[in-house]
Formats: structure tokens, C-alpha cells, sequence
């Protein structure tokens, strides 16, 4: 099961007309990446929550067969907390093991290693968790050498951090996990995995060495984003490598006298006009248009974005649809979502 619902209060504005899942990582939404790494580790059937703008999400997905998946779909119009989405769905579930991802969770998790572990371990329910090296608004988990869980920290302060190994909300569950959360609103974090402690139920971390964030406010987006255009993430960056870490999608057109600094990604059908910079860590969207003289560095723009003659931009986010005035200047994490 994708958990896709979360409104992504702290990637406002973009979020008010965007659905976190479905924030773009070089042209692509996150949850596109996350249903990626589900097929190529063997997945076949998804089900996937949505709430926040559910048609962006059920519309770019459609049945799942892009990807060699069959993707269902259940609408909350109320949020039922993590727990109480899955609850919803048992019939779908009940029938063996169980994946719970994140929609808007950034990785190229091993999930055939997860398994492994999972089986080998006989457990019942298995928590991801990734080592950080700074205080971030996740739960940590105290595990015994063997990998058993034998404590929660949710949210913790600095005088609580007895661990940095941290909540990914990637999960592999024993089907017999449906009869232990209750219907209606219930979390993962704050009820569940404290419940199957108390009980004393066999359950594990597992720790996963490569990379994932939680795109989940604008500087860790910024973050991720680096992070894929620096190859510290295996992931598919669409479109053809014209030379090293420079991507460019079909349809798009670029000026002789334009310059293409690596990394950087020019979506598909995209104008970049005389003279203009584009990079080094700059993604733009599809149909973008770029300006004469206009210079971005550091910048993510979405679709449909359009750059006025020698703006200067840098680390800039632009939703969709957005323009940028000619001669403007914006520096250091401007937010611009200015539709025509």
C-alpha cells in the first residue's frame, strides 16, 4: 500500500494546487519514483490512499499499467491516520505479507533485502529505518543488536536523543497486524508500534545504508533534488544524457548560444532562448520556456513555467504555470508561484 494522502502543510504554497505526492523530482513526481522502485523489486499490486487533490494523483497513475502494476485506489475524504487507511483497505491486504510506503518519501530502498530480513527473522512487522546525522521532526527507534525494536521515541527533543537511527514509514507487515488496529482514525508512529511493544510481539528494524529523505518542507525538497542530480540516488532521470549530468527530454529546443551547466535537466517540449544560462542544479519542467539572457542556478521549476528575458534566479522554486518577469532578481529560497 502508497500512502499518497498527505497535504503537505509545510511545502505550502506549492502544495495549495500541488498534492505532496506529487511534487516533482527532475520532472517526475515523487510517487512516480516510489512506484518505480515497487516494480523493479517485483511488486504487481498496489493500493494506494488519496485525499488532497485525489484526481492530479489518479490521473497521472490511471490503472498502474506504466509501470507493470494494478494500481487501486481508496478516496478518504477524512484522513484515517496511516493505520486507519490500511485498516480500511484489510480485504485488499489480508492475503499475506504487506509493503506500506510513503508516496512522498524519497529512496532507493532494497525492498528484496527487506524481505530477506523480514522472512529470516520471522517477524511480524518490520520497520525501515535510516541512520541521520541531525535533529529532524521524525520518530527514532531503539533496537538491540539483533535488530528486535525495543523502544520509541516520537518527535524527540535533544535530551531524548538516545538514537539516530530514524522512522522512514516503510513497512513490510504479517497480514495477522490487521486484527490489532481498530477502525476509524490510527497512526503507525504514535499507537500502533508502541501497541505491538507492549505485546511484546516479535517485530524489527531493519536499516537501509542508501539514500532516503522525506520531502516534506522546501528545504529538504531542495535537498532531495540535489541529491538525484549528484547521483547520491539511484534513480531514472528522464530524457537523453547529451553529455555528462546534462539531461534533455524530447521536444525540447536550445538556442546555440544558450549554456547547459551540469547537473541540469530541460524537460520536454522546453524553449531555452538566446544567451540564457540554465545550471549547475537546475531542473526545468515540461513546456518551460527560458528567455534570452535569463540565468537560473540552483532552481527547480515545474511545468509550464515561463522565465522572462535576463531574469536572474537563484535557488528558486516556481510552481506550475508560473512567470517570472523580465529583469527580476531572486535569490536565496524564493518561492514563486505567479500564474499569467
Amino acid at each position: 500500500m502508497v500512502l499518497a494522502a498527505g497535504a503537505g502543510t509545510r511545502l505550502r504554497p506549492l502544495t495549495y494546487e500541488t498534492p505532496k505526492p506529487m511534487m516533482p523530482i527532475v520532472n517526475r513526481p515523487v510517487l512516480h519514483h516510489v512506484l518505480d522502485n515497487l516494480a523493479r523489486h517485483g511488486v504487481r499490486d498496489v493500493m494506494m490512499n488519496v485525499h488532497m487533490h485525489p484526481e492530479q494523483v489518479m490521473r497521472y497513475c490511471g490503472d498502474g499499467s506504466r509501470w507493470g502494476l494494478r494500481v487501486r485506489y481508496s478516496h478518504e475524504k477524512k484522513l484515517l491516520g496511516t493505520a486507519g487507511a490500511v485498516k480500511k483497505v484489510e480485504r485488499f491486504l489480508k492475503d499475506g505479507p504487506f509493503l506500506i510506503m510513503s508516496g512522498d518519501g524519497l529512496s532507493d530502498v532494497d525492498l528484496s533485502a527487506l524481505w530477506a530480513f523480514h522472512k529470516r527473522k520471522r517477524s511480524l512487522a518490520t520497520m525501515v529505518t535510516k541512520a541521520i546525522d541531525a535533529k529532524f521532526p521524525f520518530g527514532v527507534t531503539l533496537s538491540s543488536p539483533n535488530g528486535r525494536i525495543k523502544g520509541f521515541v516520537e518527535k524527540p527533543s535533544w535530551a531524548q536523543f538516545l538514537s539516530n537511527q530514524v522512522n522512514t514509514g516503510i513497512y513490510l507487515f504479517e497480514p495477522g497486524i490487521l486484527k490489532l488496529i481498530p477502525k476509524g482514525f490510527y497512526d503507525f508512529g504514535h499507537e500502533l508500534w508502541p501497541k505491538l511493544l507492549k505485546l511484546k510481539k516479535p517485530i524489527h528494524s531493519w536499516e537501509w545504508t542508501g539514500y532516503w529523505c522525506d520531502v516534506g518542507s522546501l528545504s529538504e525538497y531542495r535537498n532531495a533534488m540535489h541529491a538525484v542530480l549528484d547521483g547520491q540516488v539511484k534513480l531514472l532521470i528522464p530524457g537523453s544524457e547529451l553529455r555528462p549530468r546534462v539531461w534533455v527530454e524530447e521536444g525540447a529546443r536550445i538556442d546555440a548560444t544558450a549554456e547547459l551547466k551540469a547537473p541540469c535537466v530541460i524537460g520536454a517540449r522546453s524553449v531555452i532562448g538566446p544567451r540564457a544560462v540554465v545550471g549547475p542544479d537546475t531542473v526545468v519542467g515540461a513546456r518551460g520556456h527560458i528567455k534570452a539572457g535569463a540565468v537560473l542556478k540552483s532552481c527547480i521549476l515545474f511545468d509550464g513555467v515561463t522565465v522572462g528575458e535576463k531574469a536572474h534566479l537563484v535557488n528558486a522554486i516556481v510552481g506550475a504555470g508560473g512567470m517570472v518577469q523580465s529583469d527580476i532578481t531572486a535569490y536565496d529560497a524564493a518561492v514563486l508561484n505567479v500564474r499569467q
